[in-house]
């Protein structure tokens, strides 16, 4: 039971020397992930308007190829009116280039709802990829200030993620998942020792009859008031630093 606590311990100060290293990453990876995540919601914006502004163009397109269309035929009506033999047929032609006439109205006006659509996509288009360029020149600043801790720290880092993979190797998975836990619940501090007759989390006094048993380092013992693990002295002086 000695070695189990002991190899709790262990992962304890290995992991808050890895603590150590990312706060000196600081805000940079979260503040990276919040820009890539407006970088990925601009691009989408972009998409979306880009699709419309192309969409728009070609109904545009589509109308004055129409309206032309109809122009033809009603200019064939006109010629077809003078080679009528009767009213009714001459009424028949009337009417065509009445409905002719109408549609081509009706399609001028969407020509210019279209026109327009398509501006004002065009004109956001515009902005959006100012914002691009602007949010993606101070990504790549964070990025690359990013790049440069990672570069001061990746050798020590490496070390420690190996240190740790040896340590996780002994502790089996349930005290593992029951130690990150308490880590994630603790702001990182799931071991600790006790001073002076108190936890060293919360410092909370340790009832004396806890204490014997403890210095025993038969089994983990929780502490009452907080719920981490706490271990004796003896224990912690038998870990060699991870520093």
């Amino acid at each position: 039971m000695e070695a189990k606590l002991r190899n709790l311990y262990a992962l304890q100060q290995i992991d808050l020397n890895l603590d150590e290293l990312e706060e000196l990453k600081g805000d940079l990876p979260s503040e990276i992930r919040d820009m890539e995540a407006e970088e990925n919601s601009l691009q989408e914006q972009l998409t979306a308007l880009e699709t419309t502004m192309r969409t728009a163009f070609t109904q545009r397109e589509h109308a004055d190829d129409e309206i032309l269309s109809l122009r033809e035929k009603s200019e064939r009506y006109k010629s077809q009116q003078y080679q009528v033999r009767n009213n009714k047929e001459y009424d028949a032609l009337t009417k065509e280039m009445d409905s002719a006439e109408n549609t081509i109205a009706r399609l001028e006006k969407e020509m210019e709802m279209f026109e327009g659509k398509a501006t004002v996509a065009r004109h956001d288009i515009d902005g959006i990829r100012e914002q691009l360029e602007s949010l993606r020149g101070v990504l790549d600043e964070r990025r690359a200030a990013l790049a440069e801790v990672f570069k001061s720290t990746e050798e020590e880092e490496a070390r420690y993620r190996h240190e740790r993979d040896k340590v996780v190797h002994k502790i089996s998975k349930g005290e593992l998942a029951q130690y990150e836990r308490i880590r994630k619940a603790k702001k990182g501090r799931a071991v600790v020792t006790v001073r002076k007759g108190a936890c060293g989390g919360c410092h909370a006094t340790v009832p004396p009859q806890r204490l014997l048993e403890l210095r025993q380092n038969r089994k983990p013992y929780f502490c009452e008031h907080c719920g981490r693990i706490i271990i004796s002295d003896e224990i912690a002086v038998t870990v060699a630093p991870s520093a």
